[in-house]
């Protein structure tokens, strides 16, 4: 647990901080000073350097919190609600994050290659809308894991 709980949550910090960070710092400020071209081009580079990170972090959060179920706790039985729901809640992330690397960010840098600003620019936005989606969901689980252990949960099904 020395090891498993601070590497889990570093990874959280660097998936989740890194989405916050783009979608509340760098969108904003790309749209303001950059035509659409240079800004395709800009995220095109961003996620070529981000979502290595975030293949690396997923790998890390599931390395970890499975061997601290099955290790530690005795398997999914042994776990409070707060735990199953972060579980849960972590397993739709990865499978948006699957989506967003496979499809739109596929098809951003295909159109960027090809200079297809129109269909590059389409594939942004549903990226966005994703990223979004993601960047909400992992803050919820970030406050679900955290505080879920002192809300005791359980007694709500009971």
């Amino acid at each position: 647990m020395n090891f498993a709980i601070p590497l889990h949550v570093l990874s959280v910090v660097i998936w989740v901080g890194g989405m916050f960070f783009a979608h509340m710092a760098l969108r904003p400020a790309a749209l303001e000073t950059l035509e659409p071209p240079l800004r395709l081009r800009l995220w095109t580079g961003v996620f070529g350097r981000f979502f290595p990170w975030v293949w690396v972090c997923i790998v890390l959060i599931l390395a970890s919190g499975l061997w601290m179920i099955f290790s530690v706790y005795g398997g999914m039985g042994g776990l409070a609600l707060h735990v199953h729901l972060m579980f849960g809640m972590g397993l739709i992330m990865m499978l948006v994050f699957f989506y967003i690397y496979f499809a739109p960010w596929a098809a951003l840098k295909k159109a960027t290659s090809r200079e297809d600003w129109p269909a590059g620019g389409q594939a942004l936005a549903g990226i966005r809308k994703l990223v979004t989606f993601n960047l909400v969901l992992g803050i919820l689980t970030v406050i679900v894991s955290t505080g879920g252990v002192y809300w005791n949960l359980g007694a709500l099904l009971e």
